[in-house]
């Protein structure tokens, strides 16, 4: 899948995550459609990594689960920057 898939796949993912963690993600839909790009963009290029940059195809489950896994992360990394800096003003 070409960097364009995971895009769409990060931004469907955005969505996941807005509906799985609201309240770790401030900064409304935008915030967590970017993150979920990133993250999907990051689970796709671990991935990559792990399994030999094996062929994953848009409709793969394999595909669907590391981005979703990236933008969790992405999330809870992002939320806990930011959690941090507000408690600290």
């Amino acid at each position: 899948m070409g960097f364009i898939g995971w895009i769409i796949l990060g931004l469907i993912v955005g969505a996941i995550v807005k509906a799985v963690l609201p309240g770790r993600v401030n900064g409304g839909w935008i915030t967590s459609l970017v993150l979920g790009v990133v993250g999907a963009i990051v689970g796709g290029w671990i991935g990559d990594l792990l399994f030999g940059g094996g062929k994953m195809e848009f409709w793969s489950l394999g595909s669907w689960l590391l981005a979703i896994v990236g933008g969790l992360v992405v999330a809870g990394v992002y939320g806990a920057i930011t959690g941090r800096n507000k408690s600290a003003a």
